[in-house]
């Protein structure tokens, strides 16, 4: 038992812990409790593994770096050579090669503004890419250009479109005379890569542009005829600046950062001239028809209104274009003008053209305006210009726009087809003739009727307020083979040479004859008026060497029971007003002459010398 007791003062003794002394050690490493030997034996395997682990990866940086430096350097080896081969292209051959345009198959003029004109072009175009870098398919080229042309095709497809911005286009003559300046808006175009031989895959574009023409007209026009002559329009498009880009006009993706800058770009275009219908071959060496061939005056109407003189008329003019070409052109403003005194141009008219399409062979335009205020100083111009249509002789007129006032279209206002009877039924009622205090003349005196009809198309109201006859009188009825002109410049000393036959005798007074008209309605399209004078003792002078004809119709004037028939020819220039002319200053008193007016017209004078 005391064992037993010892034992178990032996185990309690020992499982208590140790007491720290002076001599325990500060570390718990030497005790009995120590790290295992396995755990021991297991760190140098560890470390091991870190090792390879860490040389893996050095490996696997090293080479993924190597690759990608090596895929740099072939991109920008491909790069260069993309780039070397891009800049060694001259717009040119950019043209020729890369940009395929058709078209354009509509043009539509949008509007019109001082110095001018903003018009939509649709076309279509696409950017053949592939052939400006070479980089198009092409059979047995060898292992190293085809990987080459693969890349570029690809890159060509990854970049999808690029977009372009230019300062504006000057257009010039073969000669360098400046023609015109274009500006547009910055494009985008979709490029590729072996497109099929037809257009198929061309993109249809519409395209603003704003064309400012030049002011010089002599340049214009001289360029105009010398593309006739050659049958081929050559001219030059000089672009001081082109901006181009990858992508969209916006530059909103990393493609924008592939740009291309070109300075002073010259491109020259020579266009083929089509044959064009009713005209002359071009080149063929016929000069280029005239503008008043090109444009011709079907009808047209001027009326008084109490806005003033409205003008309408109807045009056709020959379409030059292709018909494969669509247009339209909307109202645009022009002014008429007639050659005043020396090198000056006198306005008369300010019209515009109503809204039209290009039609095939000719176009059919509306034209519609009015009278502009006229200054005292028009009123000889205006008077030689309707006095010149009434004659059947063509009017210089010149066509401007306001909105290009230095471009001036000089052509010719057409006559009429045949010379219209102004002044018919003339005849003097009431006539009374008597011998002058020598014998040698006979005096007349009595009422001038006629009647005033104008031409088609001139429905007017007027106000005959004078005359001046010159007539040559006849011994019976005029032959209607007889034509006999008398002066239409208030000259009575001018007279037929040779004289006409039967004609004995010219009336034309000193001065003027007061008149008066009344308004008759309307004939053959044109207004109508009686118009009637007064003759007080005007002489009927005998024609030289004519005695014995005059003196055969004073026998038969005196002795006859039934009296004589005389027969009347000759001019009368007529001045009237016009109302609603707008006249500046003038008002009621301003005047228009109508010069050279033929009459024709028969008078009976009995034996109490009065019909």
């Amino acid at each position: 038992m005391a064992l037993a007791v010892g034992d178990a003062k032996g185990k309690s003794k020992a499982n208590q812990p140790e007491q720290t002394t002076e001599r325990t050690p500060l570390l718990h490493g030497e005790s009995s409790h120590g790290t295992p030997l396995s755990d021991v034996t297991a760190d140098p395997e560890s470390a091991s593994s870190r090792r390879r682990l860490r040389s893996a990866l050095a490996i696997v940086f090293l080479t993924s770096l190597f690759l990608c430096l090596l895929a740099f350097l072939v991109f920008v080896l491909f790069a260069y050579s993309f780039a070397s081969s891009l800049s060694n292209v001259s717009p040119q051959d950019l043209l020729e090669k890369g940009i395929v345009f058709e078209g354009p198959s509509r043009v539509d003029v949008l509007n019109a503004t001082n110095g001018g004109v903003w018009i939509k072009v649709d076309a279509r175009v696409g950017i053949d890419a592939g052939s400006i870098l070479d980089v198009n398919s092409e059979d047995d080229e060898g292992t190293l250009r085809d990987i080459r042309k693969s890349i570029g095709r690809f890159g060509v497809r990854l970049l999808k479109t690029v977009s372009a911005s230019v300062s504006a286009v000057y257009i010039r003559s073969s000669g360098q005379a400046l023609l015109g300046v274009v500006s547009l808006q910055p494009l985008e175009l979709p490029i590729t890569v072996n497109p099929p031989r037809d257009n198929s895959w061309l993109t249809p574009v519409s395209i603003p542009l704003f064309v400012r023409p030049t002011n010089n007209s002599s340049d214009l026009a001289r360029f105009i005829t010398d593309s006739w002559r050659e049958g081929v329009v050559s001219a030059h498009a000089v672009v001081p600046t082109v901006h181009i880009w990858g992508g969209g006009v916006k530059r909103n993706s990393w493609r924008s950062m592939l740009k291309l800058t070109e300075k002073d770009v010259d491109i020259q275009a020579m266009i083929p001239l089509p044959p064009v219908p009713g005209l002359p071959s071009p080149g063929s060496g016929e000069p280029l028809p005239p503008f008043s061939k090109l444009l011709s005056l079907r009808d047209f109407n001027i009326a008084s209104s109490p806005e003033g003189l409205v003008l309408r008329a109807h045009a056709s003019a020959v379409n030059p274009t292709p018909p494969t070409l669509e247009m339209t052109v909307p109202s645009l403003p022009f002014i008429i003008s007639v050659p005043g005194i020396g090198d000056t141009l006198v306005p008369i008219a300010s019209v515009h053209n109503e809204p039209f399409s290009l039609t095939h062979p000719t176009i059919s335009i509306l034209i519609s305006g009015h009278v502009l205020p006229l200054s005292l100083e028009a009123a000889d111009p205006l008077s030689n210009f309707v006095s010149r249509y009434l004659s059947l002789q063509y009017n210089p007129i010149s066509i401007a726009s306001p909105l290009f006032p230095s471009l001036v279209v000089d052509t010719e206002f057409p006559s009429l087809d045949t010379r219209p009877q102004i002044l018919r039924n003339v005849t003097i009622r009431n006539m009374k003739v008597k011998p002058d205090s020598t014998g040698n003349e006979l005096l007349a005196s009595g009422q001038v009727f006629a009647r005033l009809v104008l031409p088609k198309g001139m429905n007017l109201t007027l106000d005959v307020r004078r005359v001046f006859p010159n007539i040559l009188v006849f011994d019976g009825d005029i032959p209607e083979s007889v034509n006999a002109t008398t002066s239409s410049n208030s000259s009575c000393a001018i007279l037929p040479d040779p004289l006409p036959p039967r004609a004995f005798g010219h009336i034309c007074p000193e001065e003027w004859l007061k008149a008066t008209s009344t308004y008759d309605g309307s004939e053959d399209g044109g207004s109508a008026f009686f118009v009637t004078a007064s003759i007080v003792d005007v002489p009927i002078k005998v024609l030289p060497g004519r005695e014995q004809e005059f003196s055969n119709f004073v026998s038969k004037v005196i002795f006859s029971t039934k009296g004589a028939i005389a027969g009347l020819q000759g001019t009368a220039n007529v001045g009237v007003h016009i109302v609603s002319l707008p006249v500046e200053g003038g008002g009621d008193d301003s005047e228009f002459v109508l010069r050279g007016l033929p009459l024709r017209g028969i008078v009976q004078i009995g034996r109490k010398f009065s019909l």
